[in-house]
């Protein structure tokens, strides 16, 4: 072989050598980030989410504290009203579980560009934040929710969010795309509060007094829980309108709430001399005393008085330990009838247990919850027909299927005959 071929194979064999070389290496780098985590890894590695004893959210304008007291969670900014357990559990187990599915190499000053902007006055590009501490202080983890990630799509209305942009603090290597939406955080306090209110049912008589006295504007009572209201004050030729009494059974059963409305705010909306007490008692002897009354406007709201109203609850009354059992009752309907009793008076403790606990508080309803309720004596009354619509006796000759013959108007000289009675 010449020297020269020679030389040229060997200057081959050198330039695949360094061609697979630099394959091999580019692929090793390919497989690093420049990230502290990559994709597929936890975003906070080692949380122990079981110590958190509390965790604060913040936002544009709200911030809200869920404390963890004797095992249940509760808003520090509603007086410690109980939290939805079932969510701030989500969230946390949401965050001790939530993987990255990308890393952007960034400092913290480009929070802004992720909709993590600490300065901004939009809600958008603010972002919220929430620190979940143990019951020392610790900060067990801080992270910030900013922009979704939004899917490319050939669509007018968009491809939808695929995910959104997060920052862990203590990571300063930069930011990172998660493929959860948080869609439900928010740092409003009333988003976090449990949503059982209270509860009625069987209702046998309700009564509601004047505004701003104790004297009754009208009271309900009804025989039987299938029964219709009637007043218990009878006036001749007074009824109730069934179509206006007929929401009130149903009344409370079950009820929502807007909002639990802190003790040192209470009296900047309070309207006493609107206030309105109702009481209601059940068939089952229990016995509810409820205050009304409607919330003053909010400063820079677009809130009108009345549309919301401030609510207090109080229950008494002892349930039945024992079953009233009639003539003739059959020992397996006996039976049958001692286990309903007995399950609804279960469930009727359970109800008991859970009003007691609102009671001291304050709460803020919509004007549909109490609407039915807040009517005066006239509104309840029965007005009868209409002047168009009260019957008239046909005219003698016509039926009621044919419209009587108008009679031309006769001569005031001319007589006419009448026949004489048979």
């Amino acid at each position: 072989m010449k020297p020269r071929t020679l030389i040229i194979l060997w200057i081959i064999v050198l330039l695949l050598g360094a061609s697979v070389f630099i394959v091999k290496n580019s692929n090793s780098n390919s497989g690093e980030t420049a990230t502290a985590r990559a994709p597929g890894e936890k975003l906070i590695p080692d949380f122990p989410a079981t110590k958190t004893q509390s965790i604060e959210i913040s936002g544009m304008e709200d911030t809200v504290t869920l404390t963890k007291k004797d095992d249940l969670w509760t808003v520090s900014q509603r007086d410690g009203f109980p939290a939805n357990t079932s969510a701030v559990n989500d969230l946390i187990r949401s965050l001790a579980t939530l993987k990255v599915t990308q890393g952007i190499k960034a400092g913290p000053s480009f929070a802004p560009r992720f909709g993590m902007d600490p300065d901004s006055s939009v809600l958008a590009e603010r972002g919220i934040t929430a620190t979940l501490k143990d019951g020392s202080g610790k900060v067990l983890a801080k992270v910030s929710f900013g922009k979704n990630l939004e899917a490319a799509s050939s669509s007018p209305y968009g491809g939808g969010s695929t995910g959104r942009y997060v920052r862990n603090h203590p990571d300063e290597s930069g930011f990172y795309a998660v493929a959860e939406l948080f869609s439900s955080l928010s740092a409003d306090p009333k988003s976090w509060l449990q949503e059982e209110f209270v509860k009625i049912e069987q209702i046998q008589t309700i009564s509601l007094s004047k505004p701003g006295s104790d004297d009754n504007e009208w009271e309900l009572t009804r025989e039987n829980e299938n029964g219709d209201f009637k007043f218990t004050q009878v006036f001749p030729g007074v009824k109730v309108d069934p179509a206006a009494v007929s929401p009130l059974k149903s009344l409370f059963s079950p009820a929502r709430f807007d909002d639990v409305i802190p003790a040192s705010e209470v009296e900047k909306l309070a309207t006493p001399d609107k206030l309105q007490k109702t009481q209601i008692k059940t068939f089952d002897g229990l016995t509810y005393d409820i205050t009304l009354q409607p919330s003053q406007p909010i400063a820079d709201e677009a809130q009108t008085s009345g549309e919301t109203f401030l609510m207090t609850v109080a229950v008494s009354g002892e349930l039945p330990k024992e079953r009233k059992k009639p003539e003739g009752e059959t020992e397996e309907q006996a039976t049958a009838a001692e286990k309903a009793f007995t399950e609804r008076r279960d469930t009727l403790v359970e109800q008991l247990e859970k009003t007691k606990k609102l009671e001291g508080r304050t709460f803020e309803v919509s004007r549909f919850t109490v609407d039915a309720l807040l009517k005066n004596r006239t509104a309840l009354m029965d007005k009868g027909p209409g002047p168009s619509e009260t019957p008239q006796p046909p005219t003698p000759g016509t039926s009621a299927f044919t419209p009587p013959i108008q009679i031309p108007a006769q001569p005031s000289e001319q007589t006419i005959p009448t026949q004489p009675e048979e």
